[in-house]
């Protein structure tokens, strides 16, 4: 089971995502929603949930990019945060702390400049104890010339996985951007390299403007964008990653009730992640996990492992 929960018994929806990652709940609460969990934590009870992807965490802080750096759109938001975060050393002083209190996986987002820097990141959070695995970020659609190049690219993906997968024994989930060409080709790669699990959608690149003032309504011009208004767009593209790899999908992308969560199980994910909802209903991921939870306790219920993929053509 994880460091956090040696004790957790299983559940009906209990899932596993190797490498010792084993949750409670497939429902996990994506990165950049829930900061580090500690103000969400006093709005619901996490203990509920599989687990927590923390904000992005890099070698040094960051203050991100200038406002205006979020805004609304037809069903969802684009955002141009830029990996705002409090930097290593903060988040070991000031975040883990509270982190090892937590009846919960907790996953830590990762985001880089360099290739040096994911592996300097990676090997000082090995040292803290309380940490369950890694999701490694390189996919942000808006800092420009970072994360982001080595996610489109099969070959940099490749390498930088291989050197995280030989510097660390805890679980590592790659990010993966759906703005290339094959996303199942950049899954492959992490695979080979020794990825234990992909995590999917991140954000879709998008922009939105103000025909009165001719601006943009973002200071970055562009961002990302999340939300409902790109589920569909989430479930072509685990459905095709899950068609790809062998080792398992982590869905997100639009989610926002326990019919959303179902789709992305079917479609090819073992477990979702939910994201934007979370600013609108803080305690969504508690009652999706409930939900289906109830719904593999049901008298009859098939186990939830013959739903990964089950999608019928």
């Amino acid at each position: 089971m994880t460091q956090h929960g040696t004790d957790l018994k299983a559940t009906a929806a209990s899932v596993s995502l190797g490498r010792g990652l084993e949750l409670r709940s497939p429902v996990i609460l994506a990165s950049g929603t829930v900061s580090y969990g500690e103000e969400l934590s006093q709005l619901t009870d996490l203990s509920r949930i599989g687990g927590i992807v923390t904000k992005a965490i890099s070698l040094e802080p960051r203050t991100g990019n200038p406002p205006r750096r979020i805004a609304e759109t037809p069903s969802g938001m684009i955002n141009a945060i830029g990996l705002a975060n409090v930097g290593l050393e903060r988040f070991i002083a000031e975040k883990a702390p509270f982190l090892r209190t937590l009846d919960t996986a907790v996953i830590v987002n990762i985001a880089g400049r360099s290739i040096d820097e994911y592996l300097e990141v990676v090997s000082r959070l090995d040292q803290v104890e309380g940490l369950d695995g890694y999701e490694i970020n390189l996919s942000c659609p808006n800092v420009k010339g970072e994360c982001m190049i080595m996610g489109v690219s099969r070959d940099a993906t490749f390498e930088i996985v291989s050197e995280l997968r030989r510097i660390t024994s805890r679980h590592l989930m790659i990010k993966l951007t759906p703005n290339v060409t094959s996303i199942s080709s950049i899954a492959l790669a992490a695979e080979e390299a020794g990825a234990d699990s992909v995590s999917l959608i991140n954000t879709v690149v998008g922009m939105a403007v103000d025909y009165k003032t001719r601006k943009p309504l973002l200071k970055n011009v562009t961002g990302g964008l999340s939300g409902p208004a790109i589920k569909p767009i989430a479930l072509a593209k685990v459905w095709e990653v899950y068609n790809a790899v062998k080792i398992p999908v982590v869905g997100m992308g639009g989610i926002s009730s326990f019919s959303d969560a179902m789709e992305f199980l079917v479609t090819g994910a073992r477990a979702v992640q939910i994201g934007t909802m979370n600013f609108v209903y803080p305690d969504i991921g508690e009652k999706v996990a409930d939900a289906i939870e109830s719904h593999f306790s049901a008298p009859g219920a098939l186990p939830i492992g013959s739903y990964t993929g089950s999608l019928i053509l």
